[in-house]
């Protein structure tokens, strides 16, 4: 399985980066390889354009095409996600998330930016037919914290909360890679969408 960790922090180093990357090597250590793409590095004026004939903007949406599953990761501004990020998401297609589990991951100044995954980005997840929104992980700045002889230093709580998570999101590609889970996801592609007035 191809896991997209897509880091939507206008700075590096960043809080919101450190714990994607942690959450990155959490899923090696269960057997998944993951692509790290940083959104910052996109050509800016492509980005803020929409421009798709450019050629690294091109590599960036096929590798969200590509991906099995996404682990976001974005810092709160003003109880919402980052501008660079939204950015980023607005160029991808109506499905573009489609049957793929998404986990959204934030890193905000206080306990008050908390709502903020589930009021701000989890609603264009779904908009984006993100296949499962896994519980979203939240750290305040005081709870990720980063020292250069010992690396990323977590919280407790936040550790146990991004571990479950990503043995969550681990266990779900797991069944998808079953026999019947294969069989569930060509159904379901094959369903017609109705709608209802």
């Amino acid at each position: 399985m191809n896991i997209l960790l897509l880091a939507g922090s206008p700075a590096i180093p960043s809080r919101s980066t450190r714990l994607l990357h942690h959450a990155g090597e959490a899923l090696a250590l269960l057997g998944h390889r993951s692509i790290k793409l940083h959104v910052r590095d996109l050509p800016a004026n492509a980005l803020l354009h929409a421009d798709f004939s450019d050629a690294s903007l091109q590599r960036a949406l096929a590798l969200v095409a590509e991906a099995d599953a996404l682990v976001i990761a974005t810092p709160i501004y003003k109880a919402a996600y980052s501008g660079v990020l939204k950015a980023f998401l607005d160029l991808l297609p109506q499905n573009g998330l489609l049957h793929k589990p998404v986990l959204p991951i934030a890193t905000g100044g206080g306990q008050s930016h908390l709502l903020a995954l589930d009021y701000a980005l989890g609603p264009v997840l779904a908009a984006l037919s993100a296949g499962h929104i896994l519980p979203g992980v939240f750290a305040t700045d005081a709870q990720v914290n980063w020292s250069t002889e010992r690396g990323l230093l977590l919280d407790d709580a936040v550790s146990r909360r991004l571990q479950q998570s990503v043995t969550q999101l681990a266990a779900l590609l797991h069944a998808r890679s079953t026999p019947a889970g294969t069989a569930l996801r060509a159904q379901a592609l094959e369903m017609p969408v109705s709608c209802s007035a």
